[in-house]
């Protein structure tokens, strides 16, 4: 039982009679999910004034996915970044980012790719959260709920599965009741990687054990272990030729796959603690360790030349280790108060980052640099090269703390306002090796603190309808997201900030359906962006988004369930001039239109057909505004089949109408390729 979803479900009860907590199961957005434990509170989503969608793990399972992008590209104002193939990074609502990725609340901002073998669901909370997040989520956050041990039943469920490249898993899922106060539960899964990509494989493998306690009839402590480890081939995709993807070269492997690879060991212990005050009341503490250990390596694409058929490769090694050590407090209660009803929420969270980075570049024997040109073979046959001493190597320590408060306040029947804010002190200090003075490391730091409000309304002409306008802010300091690094320039530069304007409803057409829109526009100040002529280098910029999400999701029919959306976004730079004319750019990775789908039909008593869509239209590979990737629509279907009450077989068809398409992108010359069709064969069996 998850204290999240004991608090945003809103039904811990006590009776006169009861001896232990109410056990509520709280399903996702598939079947109707009612609260988010992101919002840190048991309000109703539908008395939510910002767009927040919740996927379950169940429409994981139906689609086959097993990465958190997956999920996302389904997501209203989400459109995927490549990553350099070593991370999540997604652009939502205009925002690039690597870091706003939450797991149960808490920060988990080590760049990686996030498997989905033990989460319960995968919430979207858009638009500025700096008031429940803190700094950064200046267009919106993503927060896994993890599975936890159940104290109420025993199960055991395998999963497995293998595709048509070769790619396969297979996964665990098993609790044991001890009793009616204790539990175990134990998530693992295993994978090998592997698509439709010239020497890209890899395997991972993960293992999730967690513990439930309920000492007494108001308290309730788990712990959580997760381990994770990750090796496989970094492959940042194909160059451009003349204003569009290089056409031809679909498979082909733009580095060296002996050097090209990214290794995880991450582990991260979770221990919380939940305490029923009185019946108004609850405390929710919990405390964080995370070790992430990270390397990768990679030679890329710069330029491809069609003329004389050149191509040009960088290249370079990096290593991060990072200790996260985070301590959060949230209070919970009602109460009347000058005549009206409040649900309080106030808080607190503390924590220390420390982070050690290092950076070797690539040097070419034959041009005696960190780039080289050469002519352009498939395979690549790549001139000799070695790795150079660090050209980076820093250690830094970021402190912060915040104290916050929100009141959702009722007035009379029809309207709610919520108002509060965060207030957050941020330290960051940076020790720079390749700087030192007199074998000192040269060292630089910046001090922030910020206040972050939120304002919203809401009205509700009838109890399933709501209209909301919503106003938030959030910062991000000018360490950026991953703090490595720090420079004089930087460091005597304000924080970026980001502010949200919201409107919207939604609209609980049945007990399980739900219809909502959102309209918004987000300005970012002082932000920076990718150097469209050196990627590893970013430029300042501020940035307007402007945008349309309309989402239904649930049963639209007894046989039928719909989850949909269609997002329309507008961004682009602000402030920039050429020649002393405006001449802003349109912002990358952010297509005009997006539109996605998927359904299940039930067939008969023990079959089911899944139908799936993705549109989007095209966008910009990065600021410069010179590549294009063009529009696509990949269908995708899926065969469900009941073979007895334990056991289900399901086939899974992606891009049924073989569509070539190219989903993202680093930058002009990292374009990612979208895998042709290919069809996957799973198995669920309960024991």
């Amino acid at each position: 039982m998850m204290l999240a979803a004991i608090q945003a479900s809103a039904t811990v009860a006590e009776t006169a009679d009861s001896t232990l907590m109410e056990h509520v199961v709280v399903r996702g957005a598939y079947f109707g999910q009612k609260a988010a434990a992101g919002t840190k509170t048991p309000t109703l989503l539908l008395d939510t004034p910002q767009s927040i969608s919740v996927y379950d793990a169940a429409q994981f399972n139906d689609q086959a996915m097993t990465a958190l992008t997956e999920v996302l590209q389904y997501s209203p104002g989400v459109s995927l970044g490549q990553g350099e193939d070593h991370r999540d990074q997604i652009t939502l609502r205009g925002q690039n980012t690597t870091a706003d990725f939450f797991v149960d609340g808490l920060r988990d901002d080590v760049q990686y790719f996030r498997p989905l073998y033990n989460l319960e669901r995968v919430e979207i909370l858009r638009g500025a959260n700096a008031l429940l997040f803190g700094r950064g989520g200046g267009g919106g956050v993503v927060n896994r709920v993890t599975k936890s041990a159940d104290v109420e039943s025993s199960f055991s469920q395998l999963r497995g599965g293998i595709d048509s490249f070769g790619a396969s898993s297979a996964s665990i899922d098993g609790n044991w009741a001890i009793s009616s106060r204790q539990a175990l539960r134990l998530n693992a899964m295993i994978e090998t990687i592997d698509n439709h990509r010239d020497y890209k494989d890899g395997d991972r493998w993960a293992l999730n054990p967690s513990y439930t306690l309920i000492p007494d009839d108001k308290t309730q402590l788990s712990a959580s272990w997760e381990t994770l480890r990750d090796d496989r081939v970094v492959d940042r995709g194909i160059p451009s030729l003349n204003g569009a993807p290089l056409a031809g070269y679909d498979e082909t492997f733009f580095g060296d796959p002996n050097f090209n690879n990214n290794t995880l060991d991450a582990d991260i212990v979770r221990l919380r603690g939940l305490r029923r005050l009185n019946d108004a009341w609850s405390l929710d503490t919990t405390f964080q360790y995370a070790d992430y250990d990270k390397a990768y390596a990679n030679l890329y694409p710069v330029t491809f030349s069609d003329n004389d058929k050149l191509v040009t490769l960088d290249g370079y090694g990096d290593a991060t280790q990072r200790r996260n050590r985070i301590l959060q407090v949230n209070l919970v209660g009602d109460l009347q108060a000058f005549g009206l009803q409040h649900t309080l929420l106030a808080g607190a969270e503390y924590g220390k980052q420390d982070t050690r980075n290092a950076r070797n570049d690539a040097r070419f024997l034959i041009s005696n640099d960190d780039q080289v040109t050469f002519a352009f073979s498939d395979p690549l046959a790549i001139p000799e090269y070695s790795l150079t001493d660090p050209v980076r190597s820093t250690q830094s320590q970021v402190e912060f703390a915040s104290v916050f408060v929100q009141d959702e306040i009722e007035i009379g029947d029809h309207w709610i306002a919520v108002v509060g804010a965060r207030i957050d002190q941020f330290d960051i200090a940076v020790w720079d090796d390749i700087a030192a003075v007199d074998g000192r490391p040269h060292q630089l730091s910046r001090a922030d603190t910020e206040i972050s409000p939120r304002a919203g309304i809401i009205w509700k002409p009838v109890s399933a309808l709501s209209v909301y306008l919503n106003y938030s802010e959030s910062f991000l300091p000018r360490s950026g997201d991953q703090f490595l690094t720090l420079t004089p320039s930087s460091a005597a530069l304000e924080p970026e900030s980001f502010e949200n304007i919201e409107g919207g409803f939604k609209w609980a057409l049945s007990s399980g359906t739900t219809l909502s829109a959102a309209a918004f526009e987000i300005t970012r100040g002082n932000g920076t962006a990718v150097d469209p002529t050196n990627p590893e280098r970013s430029v300042l910029t501020g940035t307007e988004t402007r945008g349309l999400e309309v989402e239904i999701s649930g049963l639209v029919a007894p046989t039928i369930m719909i989850s949909a959306s269609y997002t329309y976004l507008d961004g682009e730079e602000l402030g920039r001039y050429l020649n002393d004319e405006p001449a802003n750019r349109a912002l990358p990775q952010v297509p005009e239109h997006k539109i996605a789908l998927w359904s299940d039909l039930q067939l008969a008593s023990r079959w089911r057909l899944g139908l799936g869509l993705i549109h989007q239209s095209a966008q910009y590979a990065s600021l410069s505004n010179t590549v294009e990737l063009s529009d696509f629509t990949r269908v995708d279907a899926a065969l469900y089949f009941d073979v007895s009450p334990s056991l289900s077989l399901q086939v899974n068809m992606e891009n049924l109408l073989d569509e070539g398409y190219f989903p993202a992108a680093h930058n002009d010359n990292n374009i990612s390729v979208g895998a042709p069709r290919n069809a996957r064969v799973s198995f669920t069996y309960m024991l």
